[in-house]
């Protein structure tokens, strides 16, 4: 099998790697993340110029019509520049719901915005009793004259502090867990009724808590039909698992990399680190930790284009996106708490880029599920 990328991803992907080396180093992305805005409007504005905003999106949007592993292209080289822009709230996760919308209205007038670096978004969906579970919804649409009425609050909404819309998982009928009932709703944050509490997260993005009291939302903001939001969610959650394992595979490779410089020139009994044999045994761990992690990448970005095909159903494509982020999760874990031991005190630091790296992977390994819970997933299905 031929598991190399074609010549237009790589294509992007060596611009990628360009950018970052050139014009977005360590020290440029920590102004970056230093600033009141959190981001650079000027590099957001870059990455569309660049096409890396419309990867994912349909051609008939203006978009690249990007399949799964150009998506994965791009994040893996993401990853290793640390890229501190919304990129995983908006292209991810918000552009990858919007883009697999029923709503053509909704999806002409958001998708060339977002192409265009002009409109970004987040996905609320977490909850105060929901841990991991997508189904876990409290937060009530009731039906009203013209659309619906949100009651309810998201937690951790990652950059929604630089959204101009919120796509809101909401219950619209039946229980509190049934998969049964679930809408979409698309939200501004200028909306009656919507209010935000901002933080900053360890890996040095935003997120806030997200207060919907009595939030009006008109039948034309429905990002799907009523009471499929499930299933909505469902068929692009392997993109969405895909996408982070790729860019946590791009960190672990960076940490790699630098794991083992430092090892050349840190002496210790006038020797470099890197000449110990037990931590060459333990770098080489590493190694193979990262190249376990990148065959099961590979494996899930196959199966994405045999789904693609027909050759499998979603079920079989899920399970493999839980398989993927169960094994990342355990190799970014250890290479993560290997780089910093390694380092030493210094991998602690604000001013080593390793720290960045690792809160970056901790903050992948529990977005939509930690590996515990991916194992569980896998298992049951």
């Amino acid at each position: 099998m031929n598991f190399d990328f074609t010549e237009e991803q790589t294509m992007i992907m060596d611009g990628i790697s360009r950018y970052v080396r050139e014009e977005y180093d360590f020290d440029v992305r920590r102004i970056i993340k230093d600033s009141n805005d959190g981001y650079s409007k000027e590099v957001w504005r870059r990455f569309s110029e660049l096409g890396w905003l419309s990867i994912p999106f349909d051609e008939v949007y203006g978009g690249f019509g990007g399949n799964t592993d150009d998506l994965a292209s791009v994040m893996i080289e993401l990853g290793k520049g640390a890229i501190i822009e919304p990129y995983v709230a908006s292209i991810v996760l918000f552009g990858a719901l919007i883009n697999e919308s029923s709503n053509e209205s909704l999806k002409k007038e958001i998708i060339p915005k977002i192409i265009n670096g002009d409109y970004k978004g987040s996905f609320a969906y977490i909850e105060e009793q929901s841990r991991f579970e997508i189904t876990d919804i409290k937060t009530s649409a009731t039906k009203c004259n013209g659309g619906y009425t949100l009651r309810g609050q998201k937690l951790a909404v990652i950059d929604a502090d630089k959204s101009d819309g919120f796509i809101v998982s909401a219950r619209t009928d039946s229980s509190q867990f049934s998969t049964d009932g679930i809408s979409l709703f698309l939200v501004e944050p200028e909306a009656q009724g919507v209010s935000l509490s901002n933080y900053k997260t360890m890996d040095g993005h935003s997120a806030s808590v997200i207060t919907f009291e009595d939030t009006f939302v008109s039948d034309e903001n429905l990002i799907c039909a009523p009471g499929n939001g499930y299933s909505h969610i469902k068929s692009v959650m392997p993109q969405i698992l895909l996408a982070l394992c790729s860019e946590a595979l791009g960190i672990m490779e960076t940490l790699n990399k630098l794991t083992v410089e430092y090892s050349k020139t840190r002496t210790q009994f006038g020797s470099p680190i890197g000449s110990f044999q037990a931590l060459q045994h333990r770098m080489v761990d590493n190694f193979m930790a990262y190249e376990q992690a990148k065959s099961m990448v590979y494996r899930g970005l196959c199966e994405a284009n045999n789904y693609l095909s027909g050759s499998i159903d979603l079920d079989e494509f899920t399970r493999v996106a839980h398989a993927v982020k169960a094994l990342v999760a355990k190799s970014s874990k250890q290479i993560g708490d290997e780089s910093i031991q390694i380092h030493g005190g210094i991998g602690m630091t604000d001013e080593l880029n390793i720290g960045h790296l690792v809160k970056r992977l901790m903050m992948i390994n529990v977005e939509f599920g930690d590996g515990d819970f991916h194992q569980k997933c896998f298992g049951q299905n």
